[in-house]
């Protein structure tokens, strides 16, 4: 069957979507990839997928441009005679699920990957956003052969009780996978991030890592606090950042404020690290102090590493994270609590590795990428009818 994926960014597709396409070019599929033009329309060329440039701009707000780029989408999805569209992030999920109706396209996934900076600010712009988004996705989401698709039980109850989409339509799929085998606790821990290796760590320090993309609501704020918290007590910790800005994203932090970071000596900041399963061997623990998410793959990815993870009580990170017994939960901007867990794990070895030990585990039954990849083969199996795939690996994620 010809199938799109569909996203308002090639790099999303190629990091986050690879394992599924990778899954369904091997089982026979033909793969359409569908972003803004991006470095990574080659690559997708040369895994033997089609790649086509779409003419969209990811934080493009122009009602006109917007309502043009669904019609590209629709004549684009009729023109190729797809099968099935399955569009992926707020935007990428709700002009798929329009265009595919619109273009008669008989299966259509939209997968929400998190509810984005709009749905947790105040901000005048961003409740007029909010309610246009809510109009948006009662709008896209009727209509029959459909699946919308969430990563956690908090947004599952926020789709149902706001009638978001029809009960009948919602599935949870737990994230976007990871491929486990890759972060085995045993992999190599030298490495290099895209400016040079990986910084020398003083003896003895303890090591932590946020890995998350330069955005103020990852909690960049509350792990810099914790940082200065730590230092000023005289402990010997390490606070690395891994991450790009997302000019994008209207809540990213400028690339010189992070800078500054660095040049006070609170954090040392990799900048964007290709060789993450290298550098999670290099750490003592992952902090993720989000205040909202879909369900985080750098948690997923750390557990896989066997590492004790520090993450806070919000949608997203307490679906990877049960406090005390395969990480730590801390409240949310809370910067004391999230250096008092820092220091609770610094202190306690045998803690670090019971949680660690658990993590990891929980990653293999829960979050491997087999997994994922057969929750959705399942759905479009159900949508589309003819739809056969090669046995995956695993349980089906429940609902």
């Amino acid at each position: 069957m010809k199938i799109v994926l569909f996203a308002p960014s090639d790099a999303y597709l190629f990091n986050f979507r690879g394992a599924l396409a990778a899954a369904l070019h091997a089982a026979g599929h033909e793969i359409l990839m569908v972003a803004p033009p991006g470095p990574f329309g080659a690559k997708f060329e040369s895994l033997g997928y089609h790649w086509c440039p779409a003419p969209m701009d990811r934080a493009g707000m122009n009602p006109f441009k917007e309502m043009w780029l669904i019609v590209w989408l629709c004549r684009l999805l009729r023109r190729e005679r797809v099968d099935l569209v399955h569009g992926f992030i707020i935007k990428g999920a709700i002009y798929g699920a329009l265009a595919g109706r619109m273009a008669g396209v008989p299966g259509r996934v939209a997968s929400i990957t998190g509810l984005g900076y709009f749905f947790l600010n105040d901000s005048l712009v961003s409740l007029v956003l909010r309610g246009l988004v809510r109009l948006l996705f009662r709008v896209a989401f009727s209509g029959s052969n459909l699946r919308v698709v969430v990563q956690n039980k908090d947004d599952l109850e926020l789709f149902r009780n706001e009638r978001l989409a029809r009960d009948e339509v919602l599935e949870i799929v737990p994230g976007s996978g990871v491929e486990c085998a890759h972060f085995a606790p045993e992999s190599a821990v030298t490495g290099s991030t895209a400016d040079g290796e990986f910084p020398e760590v003083p003896p003895g320090s303890f090591r932590v890592l946020l890995p998350a993309r330069l955005l103020w609501h990852k909690g960049l704020a509350d792990y810099l606090e914790a940082a200065r918290i730590l230092k000023d007590q005289g402990r010997e910790v390490t606070f690395l950042l891994a991450g790009a800005p997302d000019d994008s994203n209207p809540t990213s932090v400028p690339e010189v404020t992070v800078k500054a970071w660095g040049e006070d000596g609170l954090i040392d900041w990799l900048g964007y690290v290709e060789d993450m399963p290298s550098l999670y061997g290099t750490v003592d623990a992952v902090a993720l102090p989000s205040y909202r998410e879909g369900l985080p793959k750098v948690l997923v990815e750390g557990a896989a590493a066997g590492l004790p993870l520090i993450t806070t009580d919000v949608p997203g990170c307490r679906d990877v994270v049960t406090d005390g017994k395969d990480g730590l939960l801390v409240p949310v901007s809370d910067p004391q609590a999230l250096a008092a867990a820092i220091v609770r794990l610094q202190d306690d070895p045998d803690l670090r590795r019971r949680l660690g030990s658990a993590a990891r585990v929980k990653a293999l039954a829960q979050f491997d990428a087999r997994i994922i990849i057969r929750g959705f083969f399942q759905i479009y199996a159900d949508l589309v009818t003819g739809f056969v795939a090669e046995p995956v690996a695993g349980p089906r994620p429940r609902r």
